[in-house]
């Protein structure tokens, strides 16, 4: 009686082992519903970021150094020529602030007149030549 025990046990064991794993499978079909605002933004993001692109533009140089005062100096440059966009580039060892973003270099140089009078230290770059 005992043995029969065991092996009932055993059996039961035994079975439990090999029907266990379709207890622990993980099988479940998610759908993602999304808002169709969400894809408009999104396109629209793509939009921008393809016109941010530095390639075959100038930009002119008005700040080099820390984050800190790069920040400050893309804030004030903000404030002052709301017309123009700008942006911080990391360039070991320092921090350099662009603005602007021009087809041709006479329209930079037109900008960079007035910029002059503000940042003394600005200058025209081709962020594509190296």
């Amino acid at each position: 009686m005992k043995t029969l025990k065991n092996k009932n046990q055993f059996l039961l064991i035994i079975l439990a082992i090999l029907f266990s794993q379709n207890i622990f499978c993980q099988i479940k079909n998610n759908t993602v519903e999304q808002e169709v605002k969400i894809d408009q933004l999104l396109s629209e993001k793509r939009k921008n970021n393809a016109s941010i692109t530095i390639n075959d533009k100038f930009k002119i140089q008005i700040f080099f150094g820390t984050i800190e005062e790069s920040k400050k100096n893309l804030t004030a440059f903000k404030k002052e020529f709301k017309y123009m966009d700008g942006t911080i580039v990391f360039s070991n060892p320092s921090y350099k602030v662009w603005v602007g973003s021009f087809k041709s270099k006479i329209e930079a140089e037109k900008a960079l007149l007035s910029i002059k009078k503000k940042y003394p230290s600005a200058n025209i770059i081709n962020p594509n030549k190296k």
